[in-house]
């Protein structure tokens, strides 16, 4: 099989294996149900409890899982390929914890303003957050390591912030307590139309910019020598990285792990090209994130268990072992 071959049906088997797992999640919840009659309810929509549950529950928070994972992914190989940092991702970058920050304080000293304006919001804080953290790391002389550094230190102190604006606003706190745990719990067909023109225009601009993103791949020096305008270009996809974060947190909440061990997990596949890498993080991440909420809802069901500690189980360790092995971490001419 060619390269390009294989790396087709790697996407296929990722894709193939995110709609077994949506659809044995169907199964299970607070009401389990049997496979017979999952089937029944898929076919038969909004007919029946069990209908009214498959379809407005649990079909949509499976899409929904898988929207955010991909969109998490997707995030992080841009933030990887623009800082040049194996250690980029959108939770230690500053990017989720800028984004959190903003629509937390939005939600406690606002609550007039609608929830539309979310993204906008968490776009704006996400930015702020990674300029601060390329600014701090500017003096270091060991780049991506003082850029992890200074990402680690901007999304500490901003939770530091997000923590005391919420002991704060002592009323709204336990609702927002739920949404910073991370999940996908009550989220439904609304949830899906917020996150889907986002996610949809984040990874369709992050396709389109395909060839840049291989040039800017090669390093800075390679892409100019190119006639690339690097800087502009990475400010772009940053852009476009900051979006995808900012389209999925409102929904699910910060969720660790996704848009750090993706990438790298793909890197194994040895993808032909950027546009191969980025289909390939896109549908391994939303396979790795739905695979999270079915155990989230399930190994306790009927209680729910935070998405994160499963994205934290199942990334953490994939990343030290990939860490182990040496190679996942980005190379000159690598996506």
């Amino acid at each position: 099989m060619t390269p390009r071959g294989r790396c087709i049906a790697a996407i296929l088997l990722a894709v193939s294996t995110a709609a077994l797992i949506g659809f044995a999640a169907l199964l299970v919840g607070a009401k389990p149900m049997s496979l017979e009659a999952a089937i029944r309810a898929v076919l038969a929509p909004n007919q029946g409890v069990d209908g009214i549950i498959v379809w407005t529950l649990r079909m949509p928070r499976s899409i929904a899982a898988f929207l955010a994972g991909a969109a998490l992914a997707v995030a992080g190989l841009l933030l990887q390929i623009i800082t040049r940092n194996p250690l980029a991702a959108p939770d230690l970058t500053g990017v989720s914890a800028g984004a959190v920050l903003l629509i937390v304080f939005t939600f406690v000293a606002f609550p007039a303003v609608s929830s539309v304006f979310y993204p906008f919001i968490g776009m704006s804080g996400g930015l702020l957050a990674v300029a601060l953290t390329i600014w701090a790391a500017r003096s270091g002389r060991g780049p991506a390591l003082h850029l992890a550094l200074s990402g680690i230190t901007v999304s500490l102190f901003l939770n530091a912030l997000t923590a005391y604006i919420l002991i704060r606003g002592a009323p709204q706190s336990p609702s927002m307590l739920f949404w910073l745990s991370g999940g996908f719990q009550g989220r439904s067909w609304p949830q899906v139309s917020y996150m889907l023109p986002w996610v949809a225009i984040g990874i369709g601009a992050a396709l389109a910019c395909h060839r840049v993103i291989g040039l800017l791949s090669l390093g800075d020096e390679a892409a100019a020598g190119m006639g690339l305008n690097a800087a502009r270009w990475k400010l772009a996809l940053l852009l476009c990285a900051a979006g995808l974060v900012a389209g999925v947190t409102p929904i699910a909440g910060p969720i660790a792990f996704i848009g750090l061990t993706v990438p790298h997990l793909v890197r194994l596949l040895r993808p032909v090209d950027a546009a191969t890498a980025i289909l390939l993080n896109a549908s391994t991440g939303g396979a790795l994130l739905l695979t999270a909420d079915a155990l989230a809802r399930s190994v306790a069901a009927p209680r729910e268990i935070p998405v994160s500690i499963f994205t934290a189980l199942i990334g953490g360790p994939v990343f030290l072992y990939l860490v182990q092995r040496r190679q996942s971490l980005p190379g000159r001419g690598t996506v």
